[in-house]
């Protein structure tokens, strides 16, 4: 099939149907629209699902961040280091509490943040460690769970990419205090939302106060919070996708084998031996003519993108703020040559191959 009898293939396409539909509606119906029994609801599954014994929904995954890292008492003159390969949430979320973000280099495997530059970057301010689990594939969590331990720091994963993604046989967002988003492009969505996944009694507490304007008890309030609550419109949809989750993983999966068994001419994402990578993101790394590519396919019927363009330590705000003066050539190096293909569940084969066969044409 060419491209001018062929629909547009977009790079990202939610998916939502009959079971959220109805989900919605009984919500409406039932005229408990605020914060309420399905999101307790929502919160309890998806706890289970990742293996953690707390999770607490808010109304984005930047809040998520925000909510965990006011959580663990990051604030003023504190240090948090963390990958200038991510989307900015990942550090003007840092920036959000009074903290500084500090930029490491990430490894050119897999593209997060590398655990053994990070020792190097510890100093008397050093409050946390926030790594990016990127397109879906897990970082080096456990090493970095490790220098957590011994230096005494907090460990804040960001999991927005990677629902479901697992290192060493254990799903991410249970090796520090896990932050997911539910953006309507994720692997997962309510709508808007995210969610905040901790083993850590007094964590959980913290985040629940803080979510909603630090109250613990009705108008008092404690800790300074503002409005991070999930509506339960937005839980109704997240408990009908998360049914479904595990179906739209293994496609993804099957969508990127199928993908990098035929792509040549560029090079097709890594993972790690042990580690389940759920491809939020399938992304190539192009060793040449990257934006013309991307072009040519987009003239082809097939979308892309580019994450990230921009590391976030050369970001204009960043600069200003006095955060980006680092460099880090590994991040540098990504933002010239990485391109996302489509991998999504809604995928036919037929798309698949034609995406493949398209670029194979074009990267003879």
């Amino acid at each position: 099939m060419t491209a001018v009898n062929r629909p547009f293939i977009p790079v990202a396409r939610p998916q939502v149907g009959e079971r959220e539909k109805a989900a919605v509606m009984e919500v409406l119906e039932s005229g408990q629209l605020a914060m309420g029994p399905r999101t307790e609801a929502f919160e309890a599954r998806f706890a289970e699902y990742v293996g953690a014994r707390h999770a607490i929904a808010v109304n984005s995954g930047t809040a998520a961040l925000i909510v965990a890292l006011q959580a663990h008492g990051i604030g003023p003159g504190d240090e948090v280091i963390t990958t200038p390969f991510s989307f900015i949430a990942t550090a003007t979320s840092i920036i959000a509490c009074g903290a500084r973000p500090v930029f490491i280099d990430i490894d050119p495997f897999d593209l997060n943040l590398d655990p053994a530059l990070v020792e190097d970057a510890i100093t008397e301010r050093t409050r946390a460690i926030l790594p990016v689990h990127l397109y879906g594939h897990p970082a080096r969590i456990a090493e970095l769970a490790e220098l957590a331990e011994d230096f005494g720091l907090a460990l804040i994963e960001d999991a927005a990419q990677a629902h479901g993604a697992e290192h060493q046989g254990r799903r991410v967002g249970t090796f520090g205090t896990g932050c997911f988003s539910f953006y309507p492009t994720k692997n997962m969505t309510t709508g808007e939302g995210g969610i905040i996944t901790t083993n850590d009694d007094e964590v959980a507490r913290r985040a629940r106060i803080i979510r909603s304007h630090g109250q613990e008890v009705r108008y008092r309030h404690d800790l300074f919070g503002l409005n991070w609550r999930m509506q339960d419109l937005n839980a109704a949809i997240g408990l009908a996708q998360l049914e479904q989750l595990e179906d739209w993983t293994r496609a993804r999966i099957a969508n990127a084998e199928r993908l990098s068994s035929q792509l040549r001419g560029v090079e097709t994402p890594r993972v790690r031996p042990g580690d389940r990578h759920v491809f939020h993101q399938y992304t190539i790394r192009v060793p040449s003519g990257r934006d013309a590519l991307q072009q040519q396919l987009h003239e082809a019927g097939i979308g892309t993108a580019v994450h990230y363009p921009i590391p976030i330590h050369q970001q204009p705000i960043i600069r200003e703020l006095g955060f980006g003066d680092v460099s880090l050539p590994n991040a540098e190096a990504a933002a010239q040559h990485v391109l996302s293909l489509p991998v999504h569940p809604a995928l036919s084969p037929e798309d698949v191959d034609y995406i493949a066969e398209t670029l194979n044409r074009l990267r003879p």
